[in-house]
């Protein structure tokens, strides 16, 4: 009888070090005694009794009583007879007398909505066939590969339009059309909102219910499993959105389990969310963090997710977080930092990096909270990655401003490169910025609709090129005009009715593949060395120019942005070195839906100092605009080839021009001078 509770597994559970709890709580398929049936465990420490009822007993309180195993607060029993797909509930006598009919907080399966009663599955069935991916998965390093992620609401990417299953498409039938168009775009994961189970369509998934359940409205557990699978089959990466902020207080979830705050602090200053009414976990009980551990464990592990998004970190990090003087209590130095979850995050994040190589853990972190994607050694949260949410609104904020007024906001589109490298992040424009009244990604930006998508285009290649891995919402991708909303599919007729929706489709889809095929875009993400200003100033042009380097300096891209809607034709640059600068990306191009006046390029840089560098490139630019040039750094670094001392001298005195200098440069180059006479100009 392996799977019944042990002392050491009642051990274990107390320390909250059980990482596989959820093979014992909950509903499991078993044999006793030759007898089929099913073992049943729940942690209910202050119920007076406990008892499992369901469609095999009438609903019946007491009939199948449950044993409490000593003083560990756990109820067991096992039901001879009884098979997957039985309808169960926890029957819990509170000591006052009252009767609790509870959903299983451990069960994998739940009744669709608005329907609350767990099902018993047998998750041992399944037949995993990506073993290849989850072998290479080990090896990776994430922060080293690309990390392109579509962030998808499966219950409104498309719907069941015959309106079966209240409109929801179910995870096979998804699995096959969701890869197709990952893979033709060119994303390497998708990101699923709202897979735990959740009472609440409204909610989008993040007021969770049933922590071990995958949502029954698109299928069953096992469903979800073959989701997964198929996607890895297809070379396609899963990431799930996690909650372990808060939970709601339904009355047959966790809130109140036993009549007592066992999930959550009794306290309502340290245990509820006032403008949320959910309720916060007690991150200093054992069991709670287990829980929460363990199921963070349970999807990377049982159902071969990739990476857990951590949604609203900040509000656990923060013992004031949205409320005001008096509705919450200080730690035990004064402070409103959160010691216990911050303790629960490092053990969350350390566990996972033990147990489960190569996958993510990223934090929804929106505040400026140290070392969120530092190791714990190092006195850090331990998080993968974090998202930049200080460069989504920057970003955002300056391109709705009109172009002609962004040179008073220039430092929005600047800020971030100040601290893209003290953390390690990824870049998103998610779902909640294209809802609640702040419009789709197509209508933030300001002009006629042809000024629209121009500037639409810089945003995306903006995110594409600047340090961090990158997110986007469905439906951003083809300039969805529509708000999001749960009870719609996304307005796919765009893509085939509207020629400048395909253009932008074709646009991000030529961005990913750009992307995925320079390594000079993913490996040094996280690092300084992966980039290089060349003018972040140039405000007055609205205007941005900086490199994205590779570690063997092949294939490096130097990036053009032209925020405004003015042409410049023959502008010049600095370049980092000589040689022949191919142009890879013009967002002007026809078939990105641009005027298409402006042929692809093929410069070669100068030896004229200009932005501070040795040599400079001259080329046309286009309103509107993103270019991208690809180039081999040649100039010698340490242990490699010797530069020439005049080289030398030109990069040293291009460093700081002033407004004198610049104009002697300007003279000079048109006059014809040889480098070593400009030289001479500048020293005088």
């Amino acid at each position: 009888m392996e799977h019944r509770i042990t002392d050491l597994d009642i051990y274990l559970f107390g320390r909250g070090t059980h990482y596989t709890i959820y093979e014992k709580l909950g509903a499991h398929p078993a044999v006793e005694n030759g007898q089929a049936g099913v073992y049943f465990a729940v942690w209910a420490p202050n119920a007076r009794a406990v008892s499992v009822v369901g469609d095999f007993n009438g609903w019946t309180p007491g009939r199948d009583s449950m044993q409490p195993l000593a003083e560990s607060g756990i109820f067991d029993l096992f039901i001879p007879g009884l098979a997957p797909h039985a309808l169960y509930k926890f029957a819990v006598e509170t000591r006052s007398g009252d009767i609790l009919l509870k959903a299983d907080p451990y069960g994998n399966q739940s009744q669709l909505r608005p329907e609350t009663a767990s099902i018993v599955a047998d998750l041992s069935t399944y037949a995993w066939e990506d073993e290849k991916w989850m072998a290479a998965r080990k090896d990776q390093d994430p922060k080293k590969k690309p990390l392109s992620i579509y962030e998808v609401h499966l219950g409104s990417w498309k719907k069941d339009e015959s309106g079966a299953n209240s409109g929801f498409r179910q995870y096979r039938d998804l699995a096959p059309e969701l890869a197709e168009y990952v893979n033709y775009m060119g994303y390497t994961h998708v990101e699923l909102i709202g897979i735990a189970e959740h009472p609440f369509d409204g909610s989008w998934g993040y007021q969770v219910t049933n922590y071990y359940a995958p949502t029954a409205r698109y299928g069953s557990a096992e469903d979800f499993m073959y989701f997964v699978d198929y996607l890895h089959r297809q070379g396609v990466g899963v990431i799930l959105d996690w909650v372990p902020a808060h939970f709601p207080r339904d009355a047959y979830g966790l809130a109140r389990f036993d009549g007592f705050a066992e999930y959550e602090h009794a306290d309502p200053r340290q245990g509820e969310h006032p403008d949320w009414g959910t309720y916060i976990f007690n991150y200093r009980r054992p069991q709670v963090k287990n829980f929460l551990i363990a199921n963070a464990l349970f999807w990377l592990e049982k159902f071969h997710v990739d990476g857990l998004r951590v949604d609203a970190v900040a509000s656990m990090l923060y013992l004031d977080y949205g409320k005001k003087d008096g509705e919450w209590v200080a730690n035990e130095d004064g402070g409103n930092i959160n010691y216990d979850a911050i303790e629960f995050l490092k053990h969350l994040n350390s566990i996972v990096s033990q147990r489960v190589p190569g996958a993510m853990v990223i934090a929804e972190e929106s505040t400026a909270f140290p070392l969120v994607s530092r190791a714990p050694e190092d006195g850090g949260l331990g998080f993968t990655f974090k998202w930049n949410m200080g460069w989504m609104h920057d970003v955002l904020e300056y391109m709705k401003t009109d172009p002609f007024m962004r040179q008073f906001v220039h430092n929005n589109i600047t800020f971030s490169f100040t601290y893209a490298f003290s953390e390690n992040y990824v870049l998103p424009f998610s779902h909640d910025e294209v809802v609640h009244m702040k419009g789709s990604m197509i209508n933030k930006m300001p002009g006629a609709m042809e000024d629209k998508f121009g500037n639409l285009r810089l945003a995306y290649g903006l995110m594409m090129a600047h340090p961090g891995k990158k997110l986007l919402f469905m439906g951003q991708d083809f300039a969805q005009l529509r708000e999001w909303s749960e009870e719609r599919s996304l307005d796919w007729f765009l893509l085939d009715n509207e020629p400048q929706h395909r253009a932008l489709n074709n646009y991000v889809r030529a961005l990913l593949a750009m992307y995925r095929s320079y390594p000079s875009l993913y490996e040094n993400d996280c690092e300084e060395r992966g980039f290089e200003w060349i003018n972040g100033a140039d405000a007055t042009h609205n205007m941005l120019s900086f490199c994205r380097m590779s570690t063997d300096k092949k294939k490096c891209l130097l990036f053009h942005f032209n925020f405004s809607p003015v042409a410049y034709p023959k502008h010049r640059i600095g370049a980092l070195c000589k040689g022949t600068y191919h142009q890879v990306l013009n967002s002007d191009d026809a078939v990105f839906g641009g005027s298409g006046n402006w042929p692809a390029q093929v410069v070669k840089a100068d030896p004229i100092p200009w932005d501070g560098k040795p040599y400079s490139v001259e080329f046309d630019v286009p309103p509107y605009s993103v270019s991208a040039f690809t180039f081999n750094y040649t100039q010698a670094t340490a242990g490699g080839r010797k530069r020439t001392i005049k080289a030398k001298a030109a990069e040293r005195e291009a460093r700081v021009l002033t407004e004198q200098e610049e104009a002697i440069l300007s003279a000079a180059a048109g006059s014809g001078k040889s480098l070593d006479e400009i030289l001479a100009l500048l020293q005088k």
